[in-house]
């Protein structure tokens, strides 16, 4: 797999910053240890829940294509809501995808990440 690590990522809370910067270069170990205990993520309506499931997911999820990523949006819903937009680029099916993450932050942990097709 190819990644693009150049995320445009200043107005992100650190711990979100991070989180990507982690997961581009596969490293499941960091990004995992920056959710909760209780963490949720959900990947095209698929659920992992706790520690162990989470971990799973980052450290398996697209490990059969390569893909380049890179940032291109990423607002402040609230203080404790963030949605960073990528664009996906590689051998998947469609060759291309862009795809909201919707973090959740709780004590400056992630609690969850909604991980959807980006809609305009």
């Amino acid at each position: 797999m190819t990644q693009n690590t150049e995320l445009r990522s200043e107005p992100l809370p650190a711990t979100v910053r991070e989180f990507f910067a982690a997961h581009v270069v596969r490293d499941a170990d960091v990004s995992s240890s920056l959710l909760t205990e209780d963490a949720v993520i959900v990947d095209q309506d698929e659920t992992f829940r706790g520690r162990e499931q989470t971990y799973v997911f980052l450290r398996d999820a697209g490990t059969e294509f390569e893909y380049t990523t890179e940032q291109i949006g990423a607002r402040r819903a609230d203080d404790s809501h963030w949605v960073v937009t990528v664009r996906l680029e590689g051998t998947f099916p469609g060759g291309v995808a862009e795809l909201d993450y919707r973090f959740t932050l709780r004590d400056d942990r992630i609690a969850e990440i909604v991980i959807a097709n980006h809609v305009a």
